[in-house]
């Protein structure tokens, strides 16, 4: 025997009767009497409800050695719904004591965007980091009345003043009575760091050594004194072992000081102090001679 579903009965009028009856004398919800009326009323009803919940647990006692718990805001999304600025992150941390704000919400002060509060801890520890020093720096910024001159085995420069190391090094040697170059000065020292490690520089001619060999050194140690003897001085890319410019070994040319000029080896030493700010030399434009072996930086 089959019968219709329930909710398409028709109820009888006694049936009917009963029921109203029996309600007629209760007093209506604030809930369902907000449900016959206009979406306003549903929305005023709700906020009542919030504010008489909130008042009540606030103004409800504590048992002993209970911490006191924050009021519940709700979720990031029904804060801003509300209207309500939102500022929690688990990056950032607490911040500013939140004021209430509109049907008991919390409003939670925003930072400008720009504010470095706003940022998650690891960005705020980058853009507060010191920028990375640079590896190499010119070597000659102490030298007072500076001038480049010629490309030759090395490059050449008059002037008189403190003479640093290009970056992080080590003396190989460092004589001021030098026989084989003008003034006497001869020191040489082996880069330990950035692109041209293993490669050694001298510094030569019209310069008192301020270092010995062994020492180690960095870009702001001053590794000579050069004077304005007439002479100037010479630094370029030395040999290996440290006993003479690189350009005089077979793998440069075997260009010793009669030249011709300016040296391939020479122009790619030109191009690093080029690189850190030195001026440029002279004849930088001219073809160069000889030729570069394969370790060294192309000019």
């Amino acid at each position: 025997m089959s019968r219709a579903p329930a909710q398409h009965r028709k109820p009888s009028r006694s049936s009917s009767t009963r029921s109203s009856r029996r309600t007629r004398h209760r007093k209506p919800s604030l809930f369902a009497s907000a449900l016959q009326h206009k979406p306003a009323r549903l929305a005023a009803a709700v906020a009542s409800s919030a504010l008489l919940v909130s008042a009540a647990w606030q103004a409800a006692p504590h048992w002993p050695g209970d911490k006191p718990r924050p009021a519940r805001t709700g979720s990031a999304d029904t804060l801003q719904a509300a209207g309500a600025d939102v500022r929690a992150s688990p990056f950032t941390g607490a911040g500013p004591k939140a004021r209430p704000g509109a049907a008991g919400f919390l409003r939670l002060p925003v930072p400008h965007a720009s504010s470095s509060a706003a940022l998650p801890a690891i960005q705020r520890r980058r853009q507060t980091q010191a920028p990375a020093q640079p590896v190499y720096r010119n070597p000659l910024r102490g030298v007072s009345g500076l001038v480049p001159e010629r490309i030759d085995m090395g490059v050449d420069f008059g002037g008189s003043g403190p003479v640093y190391a290009i970056g992080d090094a080590v003396i190989t040697d460092a004589t001021g009575d030098s026989a084989g170059w003008p003034g006497g000065g001869w020191i040489t020292y082996r880069l330990t760091d950035g692109p041209a490690a293993g490669l050694m520089v001298y510094l030569a001619e019209d310069v008192t050594p301020a270092v010995h060999a062994g020492q180690h050194v960095s870009s702001a140690t001053v590794i000579a004194s050069m004077s304005d003897a007439g002479d100037g001085i010479e630094t370029g890319w030395a040999m290996p072992d440290g006993a003479s410019a690189e350009s005089q070994l077979p793998v440069a040319g075997g260009i010793s000081g009669g030249g011709p000029f300016p040296t391939r080896i020479g122009l790619s030493f030109e191009e690093l102090l080029q690189s850190l700010g030195v001026p440029a030399a002279s004849n930088r434009t001219q073809a160069p001679f000889g030729l570069l072996p394969a370790n060294y930086p192309a000019s």
